[in-house]
């Protein structure tokens, strides 16, 4: 059995939230994506790309295939604009069948898994995870960093034949947890204060993502905030 639990937030100094989500358990997908754009085009990425990964998906579509079918119907959708400013979005995007998962993404919203210690499953398409890859700066060092929030990739702006949709598979196991978040979470909540939350078993899955974003709303809320979180019974 798969509990889970799911909430987004505008955060404390955002207008809009930009960020989406999608969680069906029949179905065995879940997702989170985060748009850009400003002016609604980041608003209008986000649910154009988790609509497109939705349909894709139900139609029998591999998750990576699905997303950059999602990458095409936004920069399709952007050139139909009057407005010729680009919207694009970030995705973390999981499937789940038999226990066994899959999961994509493109940008820095994040997967973790909590197998009683916490790992960070996805790899950030972000500026600052190139200068760690580098060994210029520190993990730690890039919390902190002015252009932590650069991303590199992202669906609706990079050239699609330089797109990135990476992917990883494993298995759920009893006991264990995936969270998807954007990086509203993670820029105000660090691993281990996550880890802390996923780590109370006395929550339900809803009850720690609510506590979860509490903690991001108390660090600043300086971000929408999406979490959504899996767990296998």
């Amino acid at each position: 059995m798969i509990e889970f639990g799911h909430l987004s937030h505008v955060g404390l100094r955002r207008e809009l939230n930009e960020d989406t989500y999608f969680g069906d358990s029949e179905l065995g997908l879940w997702l989170v994506a985060d748009g850009m754009g400003g002016h609604e085009f980041g608003e209008v990425a986000s649910a154009l790309a988790r609509d497109t990964v939705v349909r894709e998906v139900r139609a029998g579509r591999p998750l990576a295939d699905a997303i950059r079918r999602a990458d095409e119907d936004i920069i399709r959708h952007s050139k139909q604009r009057a407005e010729s400013l680009p919207m694009g979005t970030t995705m973390v995007a999981l499937r789940i069948q038999d226990h066994r998962f899959e999961l994509a993404w493109v940008g820095d919203s994040r997967a973790y898994l909590w197998n009683g210690q916490l790992r960070q499953l996805s790899s950030d398409h972000s500026y600052v995870q190139e200068l760690i890859d580098q060994g210029a700066i520190t993990a730690e060092q890039a919390r902190a960093h002015p252009h932590r929030n650069v991303v590199t990739q992202a669906l609706g702006v990079t050239d699609p034949q330089s797109l990135k949709v990476e992917t990883l598979s494993g298995e759920l196991r009893p006991g264990q947890q995936l969270l998807l978040c954007s990086d509203g979470l993670t820029e105000e909540v660090d691993d281990a204060g996550i880890a802390h939350l996923l780590g109370q078993a006395e929550l339900s899955a809803q009850e720690c993502v609510d506590h979860l974003v509490s903690a991001a709303l108390d660090g600043g809320g300086s971000d929408n905030v999406t979490v959504i979180l899996l767990r296998r019974r």
